[in-house]
C-alpha cells in the first residue's frame, strides 16, 4: 500500500503558503445519496496518523479512527454536501465543483493554496490551487480530506439504509452495484436516487 506523504504541502509551505489544504470528494459516482467533500488543512509540525492512506484502500474501522484523529490534528477541516436534488437540478459535475467550494467556505481559518484530488475548482482562483493526479494515495491533506468525507457519507448512507432497507445501502453506499441494480428492478427509485443518472433504464431490465 502507499502511504501518502507532506511533500507537496511542503513544496508550498516553502513559497510563503500556510494554510495548504487538501480537497477530495466521495460518491460522485453513486447511484444514490448526495455527493460529498472534504478540505483538510495541517499544520506545519503536525505528525501525520498512522496508517494514514487512500480511504478506498483501508477499513472501515480504521477510516473512524483516522476521522477523529485527522480532526484533532487539523488546523482547520470542513465537511459540504451537495444534495440528490441539487444533483439532478445541476448535473453530477457541477453539483461536484459546488461541494468543493463549500467546503472551502466553511474553513475557518481560510486555505491560501488548495490541493484537490484530480479536479481543478472552477470559479476559484487558478493561481491558488493544483490538481493532484491520484491525490488521495500520494498527498497527505488530500487522503485525509478523502477519509473525513467517506466517514460522513457512509454515515448518512447507513441510515438511509434503515429507511429502505431493500437497496442495502448499509453495503453499497449508494453504488450501482448488480444487486443494487436488481433492487431498483424489483423496487423502482426512491427520493435519493440520482434520477439525472437515467436509472429508469434498469426497471425494465431483465435480470437472470
Amino acid at each position: 500500500m502507499i502511504f501518502p506523504t507532506l511533500d507537496i504541502e511542503k513544496t508550498f509551505w516553502s513559497k510563503g503558503f500556510n494554510l495548504v489544504c487538501g480537497i477530495d470528494e466521495v460518491g460522485r459516482g453513486a447511484f444514490a445519496g448526495p455527493v460529498v467533500a472534504g478540505a483538510v488543512i495541517f499544520p506545519q509540525d503536525v505528525v501525520l496518523p498512522f496508517g494514514l492512506a487512500d480511504s478506498k484502500m483501508i477499513s472501515a474501522a480504521k477510516r473512524e479512527k483516522l476521522d477523529k484523529e485527522i480532526k484533532n490534528k487539523a488546523l482547520s477541516w470542513a465537511i459540504a454536501e451537495v444534495s440528490v436534488k441539487e444533483i439532478n437540478r445541476l448535473g453530477i459535475g457541477k453539483a461536484t465543483q459546488r461541494a468543493f467550494r463549500k467546503s472551502l467556505k466553511i474553513l475557518s481559518p481560510k486555505a491560501e493554496f488548495v490541493l484537490i484530488d484530480a479536479f481543478f475548482i472552477k470559479h476559484f482562483a487558478h493561481n491558488m490551487q493544483l490538481a493532484v493526479k491520484e491525490g488521495d494515495s500520494i498527498c497527505a491533506s488530500i487522503s485525509a480530506a478523502s477519509i473525513i468525507a467517506k466517514v460522513y457519507r457512509d454515515d448518512l448512507m447507513n441510515k438511509l439504509d434503515k429507511r429502505y432497507p431493500a437497496y442495502n445501502f448499509i453495503k453499497n453506499k449508494g453504488y450501482g452495484t448488480v444487486a443494487h441494480r436488481k433492487a431498483l428492478n424489483l423496487f423502482g427509485l426512491t427520493p435519493f436516487h440520482r434520477r439525472s443518472f437515467n436509472l429508469e433504464k434498469f426497471i425494465s431490465i431483465k435480470f437472470s
